[in-house]
């Protein structure tokens, strides 16, 4: 039975396993970083901030294609193809996909923050999905929703100050 992406429940150990077989360099943003850290929200997407160099993009591109990718539009569920290549991935800022393992954005400078080298300065290492996952600390996870500023992001960001003073009272 056909069932369009969009509509495939999200499996980020899919996602994780990929990215991973491919030796993409990547950290985790969003909702997925904040649940890694604690963050009592759900979510059916991941996002990524990957490293901008080209050999980098190529890995990216290849796992893409494995899983798949496809250019989200509400309008589409299915998604739109798309070249996806090293330099058709540099050409936007993000990518809103629509992949085998769910859905993915690739953003490659998220609101709030400096990209990829920035977000590794203090990201956290996480044991997941058979794999070492990279996610975005709380302290960057804060700013990044403070940036956005939507009504989810504020939501976010007022647990995320908590989470982040319960760390400091605890030591």
């Amino acid at each position: 039975m056909f069932e369009p992406p969009v509509f495939r429940r999200f499996r980020p150990g899919v996602l994780a396993e990929a990215l991973t077989r491919h030796q993409v360099d990547y950290v985790l943003v969003g909702a997925l970083a904040g649940r890694l850290a604690g963050l009592p929200r759900l979510t059916a997407d991941a996002d990524i901030t990957p490293a901008l160099d080209r050999p980098n993009l190529e890995r990216l591109a290849a796992a893409l294609r494995e899983l798949n990718a496809k250019v989200y539009t509400q309008d589409l569920p299915e998604g739109l193809p798309f070249d996806c290549s090293a330099p058709m991935l540099a050409r936007a800022e993000v990518w809103n996909l629509t992949t085998d393992a769910g859905r993915v954005d690739v953003l490659f400078k998220p609101v709030g923050s400096s990209g990829y080298a920035g977000l590794m300065e203090d990201a956290i290492e996480y044991p997941a999905y058979g794999t070492t996952l990279w996610a975005a600390s709380l302290p960057a996870l804060l700013k990044m929703k403070e940036a956005a500023n939507r009504p989810k992001d504020q939501d976010d960001a007022a647990v995320i100050r908590a989470m982040i003073e319960r760390d400091a009272r605890q030591g």
